[in-house]
Parts: C-alpha cells; sequence; structure tokens
C-alpha cells in the first residue's frame, strides 16, 4: 500500500501512460526530507524503459503530468523526474483549499445559468470519500486521535491525524498493514469501521456546507465514490459480457479505446488484484444517475488535468452501448497562482475568504464615497467574494491565471468592485429591463463560459457611469427625469439578475 503522495503521482503516471498506477508505485523513491526542500519524490525514466513500461522512443508523457493542489510542482532533469508535494493537502477528511474555489464557482454559475434559461438543474456534489486513504485516517485516527479534539475541531483534527499517519507509513510496516486492514473490514461493512467512517464523512460535509454558505452555493445532493462501490463491480461484469474487458501483459483489466483495436490506448479498469478504480466507479455513478435522474444533459466541472479521464469515460459508456453519453460533458478550468494572505501562503479557502473581507473593509472605511452601512463586515464579505469571482471569470476557463489582490479589489476597472459600486448606485431607481441581455446568456449558454456575461456587465457598467455623467436625472424636466430613471432602474435589475446567475450577490449600499 502506498502513502497518498506516491498514490496521487502514480495515478498521473498511470493515466499519462495508460498503465495501472500500481506499477509506478515502486518506482517512485522518495527524497529525504530537508528545510529547503526542492522535491519529494524522484522516478528514474530508465527504470520505466528497463521494466518494458515506457518505449524507449516515448519521453513526450513528461508534458501530460500537469500540478494540481495536492503534487504542486513537477521538473524533469537529466533522465529523473522530480514531484514537489502540497503535503498541507490530503485528499479527506481535508479543510477547504484554496484550490476547490475554481471548481465551486464554475460549477456554480452554470447552475444559475441554465436553470435562469428555463432548465430543471441538480446540482450534484461528487466527493471521494472511498479508497484506502481511509484505511489509513482510520489507522491513524486509532493511534494518534483524540475523541476530545475532534469535538472541539472536528476536519483540523482529521487533518492533523491524516498528515501524522501519512509520515508515520511511510517507514512503519505495521502502520500500512493497519491501514490495510481498516480499508478491508469498511470493504466488508463491518459495523464500528463504518460508523466511524461515516463520522469522518458527516464532519467533511458539515465544514463543506459553512463554507457554500459563504459563497452563496447550495447542493441538492451529496454524493461520492463510496455510493457506487458495488455497482462498480458490476460494471466490470458488463464490460465482461459485451466482450470489452481485456486482460494486459501486467494481468490488469483494461478497456481498449484505439482505433484500430491494437492495443495502443487502452484504459485500465481493474487492478491486478481485482479491485476497481476511480474511472470503474464514475462509469458505475455516470450510469446510476441516468436511471436516478433520467438527464438530458450531465456537465463535469474539474480541472483541466483530468481532460483524458473524462474523454475514456465517455468514450467507454458509448461503447458499452449507452448512447445518452454523447449528453455528458466536461467542463474543464486552469490553475491559480499565487494565491497569498499577509500571512504568506494560503492552505484553506475560509482564509481566502477572510483575507479578502479584512482587505474590503479596510478599503472601505478609508474610502470617501462610502456611506454609513448598518453591516460593513457583510457587505464587505459579499463585495470581496465579488471581487474573487469577476477576477477568476474575466478569462477562458482553461486559461491559469495569476491571483492579485490589489488588482482584484480596485474600485476602479473591471472587477467585481466596480460592478457592486455601480450596483449599489443604480439602487435608488426602481426596475426594467434592457434587451441584449437574453443574447448573453444563450452565448454563455453554448460554451458555458462566464467571461461573456462578465464582459457584457463590465460594459454595462462603463455605459452606465457615462450615463449619469450625460444624462442627469436632477434638475430635468419631469418627463425626461422618469424616462432616464426607467432606463436606470433597468439597467438595475439586469445588472442584478446577471450577477446572481455568476454566484454573486448584490448589496445595496456601499
Amino acid at each position: 500500500m502506498a502513502c497518498f503522495f506516491r498514490r496521487k503521482i502514480a495515478e498521473k503516471l498511470g493515466r499519462a501512460l495508460q498503465q495501472s498506477e500500481d506499477v509506478f508505485i515502486p518506482a517512485l523513491t522518495a527524497v529525504p526530507v530537508l528545510k529547503k526542500q526542492l522535491t519529494d519524490f524522484r522516478l528514474l525514466i530508465g527504470t520505466l524503459r528497463a521494466s518494458g513500461i515506457l518505449p524507449s522512443s516515448n519521453s513526450h508523457f513528461i508534458f501530460q503530468l500537469k500540478q494540481d493542489n495536492v503534487v504542486e510542482h513537477i521538473s524533469a532533469a537529466r533522465g529523473i523526474i522530480n514531484f514537489k508535494v502540497n503535503r498541507n493537502s490530503p485528499n479527506i477528511a481535508k479543510k477547504f483549499h484554496a484550490g476547490h474555489l475554481r471548481s465551486t464557482i464554475i460549477g456554480n454559475f452554470i447552475a444559475n445559468l441554465k436553470q435562469s434559461l428555463g432548465n430543471d438543474v441538480i446540482r450534484m456534489n461528487y466527493l471521494g470519500d472511498w479508497g484506502m486513504q481511509f484505511g489509513l485516517l482510520g489507522a491513524g485516527f486509532g493511534q494518534f486521535g483524540s475523541p476530545e479534539k475532534l469535538k472541539q475541531n472536528p476536519l483540523q483534527h482529521l487533518f492533523e491525524v491524516y498528515v501524522r499517519v501519512n509520515k508515520e507509513a511511510e517507514n512503519n510496516e505495521d502502520m500500512k498493514q493497519a491501514a490495510r486492514d481498516f480499508f478491508r473490514q469498511l470493504e466488508q461493512h463491518e459495523s464500528h469501521v463504518v460508523s466511524l467512517w461515516q463520522q469522518f464523512r458527516d464532519i467533511t460535509v458539515k465544514e463543506y456546507q459553512d463554507i457554500y454558505e459563504r459563497l452563496g452555493v447550495h447542493f441538492d445532493v451529496y454524493s461520492g465514490e463510496s455510493f457506487h462501490q458495488d455497482q462498480a463491480q458490476e460494471v466490470v461484469q458488463q464490460l465482461q459480457s459485451r466482450g470489452l474487458l481485456k486482460t494486459s501483459e501486467k494481468g490488469t483489466g483494461v478497456v481498449d479505446l484505439s482505433p484500430n483495436r491494437d492495443m495502443t490506448n487502452v484504459c485500465t479498469v481493474l487492478r491486478s488484484d481485482g479491485t476497481t478504480l476511480y474511472i470503474t466507479r464514475d462509469i458505475a455513478a455516470a450510469i446510476n444517475r441516468k436511471e436516478k435522474y433520467s438527464f438530458d444533459e450531465m456537465i463535469y466541472v474539474t480541472d483541466k488535468s483530468q481532460e483524458n479521464h473524462f474523454s475514456q469515460l465517455f468514450q467507454i459508456l458509448l461503447a458499452m452501448g449507452h448512447s445518452w453519453a454523447d449528453g455528458c460533458r466536461h467542463v474543464s478550468f486552469g490553475l491559480v497562482q499565487g494565491m497569498k494572505t499577509r500571512a504568506g501562503e494560503v492552505v484553506f479557502l475560509e482564509d481566502v475568504l477572510d483575507e479578502a473581507r479584512a482587505r474590503m473593509l479596510n478599503n472601505m472605511s478609508q474610502s470617501n464615497t462610502t456611506k454609513e452601512l448598518e453591516n460593513p463586515e457583510d457587505t464587505a464579505e459579499k463585495v470581496g467574494i465579488s471581487a474573487l469571482i469577476i477576477q477568476d471569470f474575466k478569462g477562458p476557463l482553461q486559461s491559469d491565471y495569476k491571483f492579485n489582490w490589489d488588482r482584484m479589489l480596485q474600485a476602479q476597472g473591471d472587477t467585481g468592485v466596480f460592478l457592486q459600486y455601480t450596483h449599489a448606485r443604480l439602487c435608488r431607481s426602481e426596475i426594467s429591463s434592457i434587451d441584449t441581455y437574453d443574447e448573453v446568456l444563450y452565448q454563455s449558454a453554448q460554451d458555458l463560459q462566464p467571461k461573456h456575461l462578465v464582459n457584457f456587465l463590465l460594459k454595462l457598467c462603463h455605459l452606465i457611469a457615462s450615463a449619469h455623467r450625460e444624462l442627469p436625472v436632477k434638475g430635468s424636466p419631469e418627463a425626461v427625469a422618469q424616462a432616464r430613471l426607467r432606463l436606470f432602474s433597468g439597467a438595475c435589475s439586469v445588472l442584478a439578475n446577471g450577477m446572481r446567475i455568476l454566484g454573486i450577490t448584490p448589496v445595496n449600499k456601499m
């Protein structure tokens, strides 16, 4: 059994080289921990070639290895691939990492957009709530856990236990075996183990819900891998009965996705020991959702490192005879770079939200134009989140972008603060509508990119600013004043509706 980080790296390699992740685990070498460490794991390319895993002509796979919230840096030199991991970001029982911000707000935007266009939308959060990492957490809690600390700060304590047990398991065979035993008991549904697993899962979901509430996000369903563990074995049987399941030279179960059926492009769905993989459970989950919800379209929102995974998922579903897989879609996104607070590197999303609120509150207190507010902290929270969302949504979702606090929180320019300021100013008017708004929604619905709506709303704000200067209401004849009020109130309505679709809560005073 591999530690969490070693297995995550092995998964990346497995996807890039169309192999089971298990073949890479022995080839990964842990680097001794140093104070100024630039790498945590190394992989010798020569080892892969000597074992026949990597053809001598193939070294381009390195470019397919992308960083994410767990593996934060990948580099290659002289036949060695170096991996630097983020040891503050385990996969389960974790606090909400800042890297989750994009998937959350993008998914919320798509759901809001579809709903505004008259679709019946089911918002689902799919959790990584199954796997050997639970074996580690369960075994670790038995040795390092404290029921009192679990009551005081539940998720933080589980996080600390998980980091500690991962470190212990690196060189302790007894701990590794304890983790195997715990997960085996979990898979066999032994009551005391399932009860502890359920407690861990409930703690995680509860904290996530608190963060989602701050972001103005809600989910109709909290699902996860655990819901589909038994169904995954049924998928294996279906693949076998259709003649789609092949056995590789290494004994793993694979589906041949190559056009000529020459095994040049395969997807591993079964380990050599007969256990299923993440994609096997994803196949089962998709089939289950179709049976349960009879959807017309299912949209997955994850980072772009998983593009190949979803391409294979949809291909396998179609090969199994599920024509509805043509209605499945993966919306991918790039990484956020350089997200820091004044205290240094940010790990948790709540730190980012707190920092945005604090910075915005400070900016508001120093502004001469800020009105007296009943609840300045609440306004600062909403405006700060607006700033986060607009900075994220201004460009194509697949692009990486550099996080910049100062630029993001400017009151002038194309920012979320500017949107909120314009809306607050317009709130003194009554309500109507603007025609081209529907066209922008239609355009956004075609490619599910929020930038179209963001750019429309920002242009609207600039036009409103010009109109305020050129079309004064005060001092104009009554008929002219009323017409201008209708113009401004219509803009206010459109601006508010557009902001809500983006997941932004409009404020009425600033």
